[in-house]
């Protein structure tokens, strides 16, 4: 699959602003707690079940995790910060980085990269095009132990993007859409990169949803002790 191909099957992102950046010990240890988060949710919820249904909205299926979930998701990621596109790609080296890189990879790879950097061209050197080089040279080599496996090229994700920004429920469907349009049997890969995004959103949006509540919460405290 040539290049042009792979970006006429990725959505034109809207541009987004650069999200904040913190170097340091502090930093390197929220991002790691952050990629085993996902990897943690994905394993307890079915990493094939996250993107098991994409005609429904990631809203109405994060409101059915909410109800059904016995864990403090919220206050975990409170504590962290959003997951942004780049550790939700790291976290695919977690979880499924022994597998060798293919076209519906590269392609979800490019549709994610395409949403952290607002861009509709592929960096130069970057993520999407160590993917596409992967892919394009897997599909010539015959055995898999030979082929270039998505930890490889995803282990160090956020450093390749030149900015990255907090997964949303739309950066998700994006992502989720260009992986089932390359693949021959138009499934997502348990585990793989649309997986982790839409892991990713769905704790983005849980934690949102626990943040509001407890703001809710505390205006109704305050109201009280004010009556």
């Amino acid at each position: 699959m040539s290049q042009e191909q792979l970006i006429k099957n990725v959505e034109d992102p809207k541009q987004f602003s650069n999200n904040f950046k913190v170097d340091g010990d502090a930093a390197t240890a929220a991002r790691k707690g952050q990629l085993h988060e996902i990897a943690g949710f994905m394993s307890q919820n079915n990493a094939h079940n996250v993107v098991a249904n994409p005609s429904e909205t990631l809203g109405v299926q994060v409101a059915k995790q909410e109800s059904q979930s016995t864990g403090p998701l919220g206050s975990q990621s409170e504590q962290r910060g959003d997951i942004t596109i780049g550790e939700a790609l790291e976290a695919t080296a977690l979880t499924a980085g022994h597998r060798p890189v293919d076209y519906s990879d590269a392609a979800a790879i490019q549709a994610a990269e395409v949403r952290a950097t607002g861009r509709t061209n592929i960096v130069p050197g970057g993520v999407a095009a160590a993917a596409q080089s992967a892919a394009t040279r897997n599909a010539r080599v015959p055995r898999d132990e030979d082929k270039t496996k998505l930890g490889e090229i995803l282990s160090d994700a956020s450093s390749k993007l030149p900015s990255d920004k907090p997964v949303t429920r739309r950066d998700a469907e994006g992502v989720i859409g260009a992986e089932l349009r390359n693949d021959p049997n138009l499934c997502t890969r348990p585990g793989g990169v649309a997986a982790s995004v839409a892991a990713a959103a769905r704790l983005n949006q849980t934690n949102s949803l626990a943040s509001n509540n407890n703001n809710n919460s505390n205006i109704i405290n305050d109201n009280n002790k004010l009556n």
